[in-house]
């Protein structure tokens, strides 16, 4: 599985909060409507800057830290980020964002810039910032979280196959 994309660069302990507001929690509930809400206590104009199926979200420690709501992830793929790149991921987000499809990459990500054109291929475990001329060894992704990205999450992967997947 290979995944290409420009850059938008946030910092360390990007919580739930940041990535989508509590005061959305219950107000509403379409994800596309939430999804244009995405990240605005860091940036009001965050959405905008997202280029639907060709961006990818680079971050430092700890991303998604905090509540274990699922919206956090499904905002964020509805948002149209095909990835997320970061030095560590709180572990419920983790989990969460795979069971929906969206991938995670742990890679070293300080000499990542905003607007890098990134090449990540999941199958050989390699990062490439085209932009910056660097390779990257990336944390491999198991191929059976793989075969989630694939299927589009847990649930469609249930459908497809009716089973869940073998660790």
């Amino acid at each position: 599985m290979t995944l290409k994309g420009k850059t938008i660069k946030l910092g360390d302990n990007i919580n739930t909060d940041f990535i989508i507001s509590g005061r959305y929690k219950f107000s509403i509930t379409d994800m596309k409507e939430l999804a244009k809400h995405i990240m605005e206590d860091i940036d009001p104009d965050f959405s905008k800057k997202i280029v639907y199926g060709k961006t990818i979200l680079v971050a430092g420690h700890n991303f998604g830290m905090g509540s274990s709501r699922e919206q956090a992830p499904l905002v964020i793929k509805q948002s149209g980020i095909i990835a997320i790149v970061a030095l560590s991921f709180a572990r419920i987000f983790y989990r969460n964002s795979f069971n929906i499809g969206l991938p995670l990459i742990e890679a070293e990500t300080r000499n990542i810039k905003e607007r890098d054109n990134l090449l990540i291929d999941l199958n050989k475990g390699v990062l490439k910032d085209i932009t910056a001329s660097i390779q990257l060894e990336i944390n491999p992704i198991p191929a059976m979280m793989q075969d989630l990205l694939k299927a589009g999450g847990l649930f469609n992967y249930y459908k497809r196959y009716k089973r869940l997947p073998e660790i």
